[in-house]
């Protein structure tokens, strides 16, 4: 059977790992995330990590493939603790709060899958510790929304501005709007999902993250960038154009690919679950190794890795 065919209800939320001790995390990193949890089975760890808004369910799909194969870290970013400083949400406090998650975790070498805003969160922690990473998948990722002279990047500064001064002004009507634009397609579970965490932030934390999200130009760090990457668009995304994805790959030192979903929107692994497997499966059968029921194994690239039982 094909791994994305699985029925939904092999997935079981079930922590195989010893009981998570966060002790050694300092307070203000452990109130930026929540709900942690390690499930699945393998040797290889891989982290899934949510963006602007959304929650761990964004994964939902991927999840009967990834637990018989590999040892997953799942988690929320906390959008809407009322005791946390919103200038606390900026990539720079966020990347240090996913380092320390993983030091507590004890896991190093990850696959880190990190979505929209979390995909940037991930390309900076890897520079800060590189020993965390050995590959970085980055779906929906940007270093900069601006447009400019010569360069894409999807915005002008004046419908930046109009979309934070919504936030302000009529909050749920923004996050409204801004779901279904992110949706990208009339996916009506999709959108009652990302609608309810997306209604659950605190406006300030919001306008916070927003604000660092679409107005600054990170572009500079992508050199930095050793871990070996796979970028991973739609063909045709309100918020990343596929031109962003070609610049990123332009410019990270490490080895870098660039995988284009067939589909519209910003939440792929959603909308599309099966077409993103199919891509997200590839990353790993070129990387990694893929470990299935039977343990079957063959050589890729050099490595020793498992195939999948038809």
């Amino acid at each position: 059977m094909c791994p994305h065919s699985q029925p939904k209800s092999n997935y079981q939320q079930t922590n195989t790992h010893r009981s998570l001790d966060f002790s050694p995390i300092p307070q203000t990193y452990m109130a930026l995330y929540k709900n942690t949890k390690i499930i699945g089975n393998g040797e290889q760890t891989i982290v899934l990590s949510h963006g602007f808004g959304a929650s761990q369910i964004i994964w939902d799909d991927m999840l009967p493939f990834l637990q018989e194969r590999y040892r997953v870290v799942l988690f929320d970013w906390e959008f809407s603790n009322k005791d946390v400083d919103s200038s606390k949400y900026t990539f720079e406090i966020l990347s240090e709060a996913l380092i320390s998650l993983l030091d507590a975790l004890e896991v190093r070498k990850v696959i880190y899958v990190g979505h929209s805003m979390a995909a940037m969160l991930g390309y900076i922690a890897s520079i800060q510790r590189p020993d965390l990473f050995v590959h970085l998948v980055l779906v929906g990722a940007s270093p900069r929304y601006l447009n400019s002279d010569d360069y894409e990047g999807g915005f002008e500064r004046a419908d930046v501005e109009l979309m934070l001064s919504q936030i302000t002004s009529d909050f749920h009507a923004w996050a409204q709007v801004l779901v279904a634009l992110i949706t990208g397609i009339d996916h009506p579970a999709s959108i009652e999902k990302l609608s309810r965490s997306f209604l659950a932030m605190r406006p300030e934390v919001a306008y916070s993250l927003a604000s660092d999200i679409f107005l600054k130009d990170r572009r500079e760090v992508l050199e930095k960038v050793e871990t070996p990457c796979t970028i991973i668009a739609t063909t045709k995304d309100f918020a990343v154009p596929v031109s962003v994805g070609q610049y990123m790959q332009s410019k990270i030192k490490g080895e870098t690919t660039l995988e284009i979903v067939d589909t519209e929107g910003h939440c792929p692994q959603m909308t599309a679950p099966e077409k993103f497997l199919e891509v997200f499966e590839r990353i790993l059968l070129s990387r990694m190794i893929i470990k299935d029921t039977k343990n079957k194994t063959m050589e890729v690239n050099g490595s020793s890795v498992n195939i999948m039982s038809s």
